[in-house]
């Protein structure tokens, strides 16, 4: 692994030695953000989705899990293992688990290829460096990697056309939560740029146990030309956890809410980068060549007290599960502009293995085998502008296969999917939208979903695999919404309608690893209206609201009930006052009860939160306090029925602080 960061890092050496024009025209950097336009949405596209800029962003990232910022727009719920923002936190997009959410990093795919989870907690403090997050919700545009079944998230790099700028920040919270991070951006200089910041962040946790120590570094340079921008980026991160993520009962809730159910000996060990290498070629005025290779490796491993879990008392037999992984993959564009038509084609492939080890703290190993993923798509979608209406049409041919190498023998596995998406926008007039769109989207099944939550494949009697869920899921999502944009109101309202067919749902239970258990089920359907707003009243005082209703039904034969831990409103409201270089912010957070087993007979409960936070610049210097949860509610937002029928919770921070304080010059 050291060859590979030293590798990228001499390329950046060298290329940063290239022979350069004197000065850089803004035309020519601005060819760097068609790189990655490709995956995104504009106000003309047809489907439903939000911009997160970087003000933002830096206003309220503070080290913590991306899990919680996401959770501020409509439709998404999350929580984390530990109780406080660091560590493990996961979240649910219209109540669809993360493993069925494309997310990328300028176009670079982040879900893991066998499992489809991407793990921020690998980066940490990964937001300090984003400049831009969209949000698409539903099927949305074609994405690289993972189906954008329940939607895709998509993050972007630093800007490096930003001016010369250094930043040091400290911040420290409770449960003795400390944040240290260095920044540094070059601005463009003699047609060359790079940014550069490095990170470390520590927690105890706030359940006893829970400790997560963790760090990264994020390297991104550039280099302009006139007809061609280059720019390679280069993740690094590592962390060390103590382990939460067993749901703890409510008679031990009610004894210390800060109970940790995990056993204090079981740990967490990850190490994973990403390089990628863009090129972007201006062919002529109207047309663009895209280009990117990329590489993400990961090595890691984690402890399981197989006693403790079945809620024995814990002994010195200590399983570990580690793992190794290797993802090169390539994705090339043409993109066609030209008054009132927009072309995109492309195509995207990568391939994927993994091996797996099991071994037990006494005994040794006890097995190895290895996965093998390989995928490649195609795509090409176009939008069409004849007066006020603009016509959208996107279409991707998707195939992926997976491959076992064990002790038993297995017949590889092949999918086939066909994704269109049609829509149109009408452009009521030069404030206002309405869109509407169909589109559908196939999903493999992970290899959790296959294995019945077994790290090495079972056999039979007879010797042959013991496989349960081999068969892809479907979604066929209806999207209609309404936009409105002036200078002090920006609203976006939607209506959405999701068919699935084969649906593979969390059932709420773990397996013999601790993994999630998945069900397929015959027939589902989520619908609801979501709602972004935003008023600024005058010229200090702005009003924020991002709310959601959802409706889903499952059919099982004869039966209908509700999904797990989708609950039906959410509403997240946000009053701001900014004067000067003084800023204040009150958020406020209500989340209805949901469902955490599927004959809908326990629930976790409804909760209210209230947060707060202040910042003012001085000079050089910018000071920040965040309150969180300032009326203490005691509440949880995750939970599962155990094996043997009981209830288990996971409970979040009662009320907690943090301050910062960040120099810049």
């Amino acid at each position: 692994m050291n060859k590979h960061f030293i590798l990228v890092l001499l390329t950046i050496i060298i290329s940063s030695q290239l022979e350069a024009q004197n000065t850089t025209k803004l035309d020519t950097i601005k060819q760097l953000e068609e790189i990655i336009i490709t995956y995104q949405a504009d106000k003309l596209t047809p489907i439903t989705f939000q911009n997160i800029y970087s003000k933002e962003i830096k206003s309220k990232s503070v080290g913590q899990e991306p899990s919680f910022l996401l959770s501020e727009t409509p439709s998404i719920t999350n929580y984390s293992d530990a109780g406080n923002s660091q560590g493990y936190s996961y979240f649910r997009l219209r109540g669809i688990d993360q493993t069925r959410i494309n997310m990328t990093l300028d176009g670079v795919p982040l879900n893991e290829p066998e499992d489809q989870g991407a793990y921020f907690s690998n980066f940490p403090d990964l937001l300090n460096s984003i400049s831009k997050i969209q949000i698409q919700r539903g099927v949305g545009v074609t994405q690289n990697g993972t189906a954008s079944y329940g939607g895709s998230i998509q993050l972007f790099s630093p800007n490096l056309k930003d001016s010369t700028k250094t930043t040091f920040g400290l911040s420290y919270a409770s449960f003795n939560s400390l944040r240290a991070f260095g920044e540094y951006n070059s601005g463009v200089k003699n047609n060359k740029a790079i940014y550069v910041r490095a990170s470390q962040i520590y927690s105890d946790g706030y359940k006893y146990n829970s400790s997560n120590n963790s760090q990264s570094v994020f390297v991104s340079s550039g280099l302009f030309y006139d007809k061609s921008t280059w720019k390679i980026n280069l993740l690094v991160g590592q962390q060390r956890n103590d382990m939460a993520w067993l749901g703890v009962s409510d008679t031990l809730i009610n004894m210390d809410r800060r109970t940790n159910a995990n056993s204090n000996q079981e740990k967490d060990i990850f190490f994973q980068s990403l390089a990628q290498i863009q090129n972007s070629w201006q062919i002529s005025q109207s047309s663009f060549l895209q280009s990117s290779i990329y590489h993400t490796f990961l090595k890691g491993n984690y402890d399981f007290d197989f006693n403790n879990f079945i809620g024995l008392p814990s002994t010195e037999e200590l399983y570990n599960y580690a793992f190794q992984s290797n993802l090169i993959g390539f994705f090339s564009n043409y993109r066609f502009s030209k008054k009132n038509i927009n072309w995109t084609t492309g195509f995207h492939g990568n391939i994927y293995n993994r091996k797996h080890t099991g071994s037990e703290k006494e005994i040794g190993n006890l097995y190895q085998n290895t996965g093998f993923k390989n995928e490649v798509s195609f795509f090409t979608k176009a939008n069409y502008s004849y007066k006020w209406i603009t016509f959208f049409a996107d279409f991707q041919y998707r195939y992926v296969n997976f491959d076992y190498e064990g002790s038993v023998s297995f017949q590889k596995l092949d999918w086939n999917f066909i994704n269109p998406k049609a829509g149109l926008s009408a452009s009521l007039n030069s404030h206002s939208t309405l869109y509407y769109s169909i589109g559908s989207t196939g999903r493999e099944p992970t290899r959790n979903d296959m294995f019945g939550g077994e790290d090495d494949l079972l056999a039979d009697s007879l010797g042959n695999p013991v496989l349960f869920n081999t068969k892809p899921e479907y979604v066929t999502n209806h999207e209609l919404g309404f936009r409105y944009q002036k200078k002090k109101l920006n609203l976006n309202f939607n209506f959405y309608y999701m068919d699935f067919q084969n649906e593979i749902v969390l059932d709420g239970k773990f397996g013999p690893n601790g993994l999630a258990l998945t069900n397929n089920v015959e027939q589902s359907l989520r619908t609801g209206a979501e709602l972004t707003i935003s008023y600024k009243v005058n010229n200090y005082f702005s009003f924020i609201n991002n709310s959601s209703f959802n409706y889903s039904s499952i059919k099982e034969q004869s039966e209908r009930f509700k999904p797990i831990l989708t609950p039906p409103l959410i509403i997240n409201q946000e009053a701001v006052f900014n004067k000067n270089n003084f800023t204040l912010a009150l958020t406020a957070k209500y989340q209805h009860s949901s469902f955490i087993d599927f004959s809908n007979e326990e629930v976790v409960n409804d909760y209210f939160l209230v947060n707060c936070r202040a910042s003012y610049d001085i000079n050089k210097i910018q000071i920040s306090i965040f309150m969180n949860n300032i009326i203490n509610t005691k509440y949880f937002n995750q939970g599962y029925i155990d094996f043997d029928g009981s209830k288990k919770y996971f409970v979040q921070a009662p009320i907690n602080f943090l301050t910062s304080i960040q120099y810049s010059f």
